[in-house]
């Protein structure tokens, strides 16, 4: 019984030892892989061309320096380019719109600088010279009877005949062919005093040379 133990024990240990033995080959060969692959890997990426790996660029990209798009060097970018859309200015409607709108502009700054005397012979003289083609010789005509007549002052008002605005029309009802807002718009009775002269007098001189003989015209 003994023998056979010892025998066992013999076996036993000689089967260890060869388990051990084939083990240790086993993890060489793991070891010898792994070290294998890496190697590769570093080569490939250190040295593309060393296994074929090294592909052409495909492009190159420029970046530009980034731009704040807070500060005042970035670009203005409008709803209608950031929607793909033309510019609504460019359409014959938004031509026409935009033009409108800057006449409405203009018109809105004519009334109130001509809420003022200085500014209500300002906008007559402009408006002498760019829809009659009058100048100054006219003007100065044009001065001479409105000062007379009102002091340019366009809530002037005579209780006695009831003529009233810039240019003392009489009845005041009359400026309504321009606007019907007269009693309070300088430009429009401007306007209505200027075509008046140039339908009855021909030129605001013509008129000037009527008052000073009749006083009125």
């Amino acid at each position: 019984m003994a023998l056979i133990v010892k025998t066992f024990k013999v076996t036993w240990a000689r089967i260890d030892r060869a388990k051990g033995v084939e083990m240790r080959r086993v993890n060489d060969k793991f070891v010898g892989v792994w070290t294998l692959i890496a190697s590769m890997l570093f080569l490939a990426t250190t040295h593309p061309g060393a296994y074929g790996l090294e592909f052409p660029p495909t492009s190159n990209l420029a970046l530009q320096d980034s731009v704040d798009p807070t500060g005042p060097d970035a670009p203005v970018i409008s709803a209608a380019a950031l929607y793909g859309e033309p510019p609504f200015s460019s359409k014959r409607l938004g031509l026409i719109f935009s033009s409108e709108m800057a006449l409405v502009s203009n018109l809105s700054r004519q009334v109130e600088v001509a809420r003022s005397p200085v500014g209500a012979r300002k906008v007559a003289q402009v408006i002498l010279l760019e829809e009659y083609g009058l100048g100054k010789s006219q003007y100065a005509c044009l001065d001479s009877l409105w000062t007379k007549e009102s002091n340019w002052r366009y809530k002037a008002h005579n209780r006695s005949s009831g003529a009233h605005g810039i240019p003392q029309a009489l009845p005041a009802i009359k400026m309504d062919v321009i606007a019907t807002d007269w009693r309070t718009n300088p430009v429009t009775q401007i306007r209505w005093g200027l075509r008046y002269i140039n339908i009855r007098y021909d030129t605001p001189c013509k008129a000037w040379a009527k008052s000073k003989k009749h006083n009125y015209y």
